[in-house]
């Protein structure tokens, strides 16, 4: 209850999934509630369900494809609201992507085929996936 002259400005607390969905952290209500129920979502360091309230203050840490959002609530939401005000109601502590996540991988002109052995061995060696030590007898040490 909102009573004048008590000075409260809105609700104290909020279930993780409204927030989420609110501050437009998730596309859906049901996004963030999976989220939550798969491990992705974490209050101030440990794993919630989408029920438990969240209070300003708390961390939360976002995992979704390719990157963790990490974001200190400043401001409780109950409804969806737009992008500029969503923005406001958090703090955003995520640090940046390390550029070679950010540049787009190699391409290769289309029509050309599938790759060689040598350029895949490049690509493996680009991506990280080179198998370490020294080549196998059969490989071409020149590639």
């Amino acid at each position: 209850m909102n009573t004048a002259g008590t000075g409260d400005t809105g609700p104290q607390s909020v279930r993780l999934d409204v927030w989420l969905w609110s501050a437009r952290l998730m596309p859906t209500r049901s996004a963030a509630t999976a989220a939550c129920r798969g491990g992705h979502v974490r209050r101030n360091g440990d794993p919630v369900k989408a029920a438990q309230k969240i209070v300003v203050g708390d961390e939360l840490r976002v995992r979704s494809p390719g990157r963790e959002r990490i974001v200190v609530v400043t401001r409780i939401l109950t409804k969806r609201v737009g992008a500029p005000v969503a923005r406001e109601c958090y703090e955003d502590h995520t640090p940046e992507p390390a550029p070679q996540l950010a540049a787009a991988p190699p391409r290769r002109e289309r029509g050309t085929g599938r790759p060689t052995k040598r350029e895949r061995r490049q690509f493996d060696r680009l991506r990280g996936r080179d198998a370490g030590g020294a080549a196998a007898p059969w490989e071409d040490p020149r590639d």
